[in-house]
């Protein structure tokens, strides 16, 4: 079953392929459109939107999602409900197309509200404590942004149009909805806690998750409505949560020693800085950065979960130690994805975030953006270089088992997608940005990245050779490892943090139980016993007495 979809959403994705290409040469946009209601001036239609940019993520969407499913045929195949995850996957896929197709606001409530129902299933799939909890911590964040969808579209049912390519500035409060509702589906600050949550999920619906469904859904909304950010207010307001968003999981990603953690937050630092690009208004570049991620991300989560499965379960990385060796193969392609997440030349993540990183330097005459900027970026050197020497390298594995055994329908996902890390990046960047005739950049600018990558891997080694301590320092830790306290604040605050959860909890299981149901239950046994007791002397009784009676007349 899972070879079958597999196959068909492969030969899907190339069909889109060509039809994104077809559509970005000729310049050209087809609408298939369906009229369902007509109420005076109000119109309800259902239609789909070809152009170069949606087809182009249905291409990577689809692709991705293909060899996710090839991977999950071994990954998952001692599952007892496999076949259910399966339909979960593609329920999935079909609602984050559903999305990307419509031009449509109602269309694309019908999209973003399965993504959230379908994530939270495929969250609790493993049906335990930390299943359950994280599934609702997802579905209860993104119920913000679905909330916030619903109030947007009351606003444009005023305007008698409910497509977002008629919107006009005058839809200011209904654009601020839009933009928190991008946000929480986004994981920007505050709503970021769910986002490591969700590594509960089965591995594959990670990979799925985090590279180009559910967190790319409020960064390619946001790209749509692009007309939104001609309003200083929003894009000030964007950009600043967008920038603490990037400091806080980039040095979170530092302090963590999960390995499916510090991807999604790394995932969470590309996010933030996605949404920095959508901020000052290039479109072309957020989505351009949105493909590639989606592809290195979803190879480093195909090689994290290998890395985890060959590890009998355990994520952490301190005990993943000499995979190099082990696996050459996952050893190459974790390194490959790990070094095109922080931009080394010339593979796809460097293409776009070099570009991404020109731009900021050369549109922004704030120091203050940029210096937080520039420490994002070394952060994502840091934790990129230390996973890769954590599980390759200087870890123990004395504590886990590795099974060698090859895996067709792990390992040739992962070789497909290594081939384009190397080269999707530079292809699309020539396809996309053709029109860029000439660009001319100083060349101490130019060098400003080369210098980050630098110095992120000096920060790496001072960091892990003993040079700096602060590594060490239990408070910053505490404070940084959660997120800013973040995750505290999402997760169970009665029973956590508040003196009133803990006398609540007396309370309820203390005296008022005991007056309550057991108070109760107690005494209707006791009322039993004596009513029983009370019948069975009432017979004795009659009897005696019978037994006179006859005597007496007989």
């Amino acid at each position: 079953m899972f070879l079958k979809w597999g196959i068909y959403m492969f030969i899907l994705s190339f069909l889109f392929m060509f039809l994104g290409l077809f559509f970005m040469l000729n310049m050209s946009v087809l609408v298939i459109e369906y009229f369902l209601l007509v109420m005076g001036d109000f119109e309800l239609k259902f239609y789909l939107l070809f152009d170069w940019m949606s087809m182009m993520f249905v291409c990577v969407v689809l692709f991705i999602s293909c060899m996710v499913i090839f991977y999950s045929n071994d990954y998952m195949e001692s599952e007892k409900f496999k076949v259910y995850f399966c339909y979960g996957v593609l329920l999935f896929v079909g609602s984050m197309l559903m999305m990307i197709m419509s031009p449509n606001l109602l269309m694309i409530l019908l999209g973003w509200d399965g993504l959230g129902l379908v994530s939270y299933c495929l969250v609790i799939f493993y049906q335990n404590f930390k299943s359950d909890s994280a599934g609702m911590i997802t579905v209860m964040s993104n119920r913000i942004g679905d909330v916030m969808i619903l109030l947007s579209f009351v606003f444009l049912i005023n305007f008698g149009n409910l497509d977002f390519l008629v919107f006009s500035k005058m839809f200011l409060l209904g654009g601020f909805m839009l933009i928190v509702a991008g946000m929480t589906k986004s994981a920007q600050i505050p709503f970021s806690a769910w986002l490591p949550a969700a590594m509960a999920a089965p591995t594959p619906v990670s990979s799925l998750v985090h590279s180009s469904t559910l967190v790319t859904a409020g960064v390619y909304i946001l790209i749509r409505l692009d007309m939104l950010f001609c309003m200083d207010g929003f894009r000030w307001f964007l950009a600043c949560l967008a920038l603490l968003t990037m400091v806080m999981s980039g040095i979170g990603a530092v302090l963590e020693m999960d390995l499916k953690k510090i991807v999604a937050l790394s995932t969470l630092s590309q996010l933030g800085l996605m949404m920095l690009i959508l901020s000052l208004g290039e479109t072309d570049l957020a989505f351009f950065h949105l493909l590639t991620h989606a592809l290195f991300k979803a190879m480093l989560f195909l090689c994290a979960g290998f890395m985890i499965h060959s590890s009998l379960g355990s994520q952490d990385i301190r005990f993943m130690g000499f995979f190099f060796c082990s696996n050459p193969l996952i050893g190459v392609a974790f390194s490959l994805a790990n070094l095109s997440l922080f931009g080394l030349p010339f593979l796809s993540g460097f293409y776009s975030k070099d570009m991404v990183l020109e731009f900021i330097y050369a549109n922004n005459d704030n120091w203050f953006i940029i210096f937080l900027v520039v420490l994002a970026t070394v952060m994502t050197c840091v934790y990129s270089l230390r996973v890769m020497y954590y599980s390759m390298w200087k870890g123990s594995s004395k504590l886990v088992s590795f099974s060698n055994h090859w895996s067709f329908c792990m390992e040739i996902p992962v070789v497909f997608m290594g081939l384009l890390v190397i080269f999707f990046g530079s292809m699309m960047s020539w396809i996309m940005f053709s029109h860029w005739s000439m660009s001319i950049i100083m060349l101490k600018v130019k060098l400003i990245n080369v210098m980050i990558l630098l110095l992120g891997c000096w920060s790496f080694y001072s960091l892990y050779s003993g040079f700096v301590g602060i590594i060490n320092l239990k408070k910053i830790n505490d404070f940084f490892g959660s997120m800013w306290f973040l995750s505290i604040s999402s997760g169970s605050l009665s029973v956590k943090s508040l003196i009133s959860g803990l006398y609540y909890f007396k309370f309820d299981n203390g005296w008022l139980e005991e007056v309550g149901p057991q108070g109760v239950y107690k005494i209707n046994c006791t009322a039993g016993v004596f009513v029983q007791w009370f019948q069975i002397s009432n017979l004795k009784n009659i009897i005696i007495l019978m037994f006179f009676v006859v005597l007496l007349f007989f």
